[in-house]
């Protein structure tokens, strides 16, 4: 099951509020490139932009339907499908962004420092990453996958991705390699209207994708069926028929 850049923005003001809070605390002022690394259909690269209006962006994904969402969002930008995770440059970045990416790509020990490198004296790697797999939500996916019928075909669906290591280690990894990192942790309440199956949505665009992936159509509608009923008592809609859903995210700001 591919990524969808209509499904993932449904909920585009939500998503995108945390890569504005993360750019808001990057120290970089004169950046003349800038590279958003997982930049989706765009919304992040946008941010970016109009953080540094006068820096040339590049937007890398290794979805093809996102990339050509971004182009079309921003025609005079340059987006390029790669894969992240081998991406290098030559030229020095004064701002690299990732966006909620980073929670699925294996290997932070290695990768980070690598992206870090590739910085200019002075610029800085931004990264923000869901840190909700303890969540009702993430646990109810591999609770509803190990309990029905389609549990040999899930088996993997849970290692798409793995819990990130704590502050400590993150701080001392991207230490090495920056003059100064700023790490942080908030739990944003996301109010989504039209109760459980709002939810459901939210996750269809991003952690449920290594559950439907396997199944079958009708296997998909089973599975989601089964979800939406554990959702509806973990997450209880309010009178007015808005859930609260907590979401929290680690935010890190490493500056060379």
């Amino acid at each position: 099951m591919t990524w969808s850049s209509k499904q993932y923005s449904q909920f585009e003001r939500e998503r995108t509020r945390p890569v504005r809070d993360l750019l808001s605390a990057v120290p970089t002022t004169d950046a003349k490139f800038v590279v958003d690394l997982g930049c989706g259909p765009g919304n992040s690269t946008e941010v970016l932009i109009d953080r540094f209006p006068g820096a040339d962006a590049l937007g890398l994904d290794n979805s093809a339907d996102m990339v050509d969402a971004a182009r079309k969002r921003l025609p005079d930008v340059r987006f390029d499908l790669a894969d992240i995770g081998a991406w290098r440059t030559d030229t020095p970045c004064d701002v690299i962004l990732a966006n909620a990416v980073f929670q699925w790509v294996p290997n932070h020990a290695d990768i980070l420092p690598k992206i870090a490198s590739m910085l200019a004296p002075g610029g800085s790697l931004a990264l923000q990453m869901p840190d909700n797999l303890d969540e009702p939500a993430h646990r109810l996916m591999r609770e509803v996958a190990a309990e029905s019928p389609w549990a040999e075909k899930l088996a993997n669906a849970a290692a798409a991705r793995e819990a990130l290591p704590d502050v400590a280690w993150y701080y001392a990894l991207l230490r090495a390699a920056a003059s100064h990192v700023d790490i942080w942790r908030t739990t944003y309440h996301h109010l989504l209207t039209g109760g459980s199956s709002a939810v459901v949505e939210w996750f269809k665009g991003s952690g449920l994708r290594p559950y439907l992936a396997p199944l079958t159509e009708a296997e998909r509608a089973e599975y989601l069926t089964r979800y939406e009923a554990r959702i509806a008592d973990a997450y209880p809609a309010l009178p007015d028929g808005t859930v609260v859903l907590p979401f929290p995210r680690l935010f890190l700001v490493a500056t060379r």
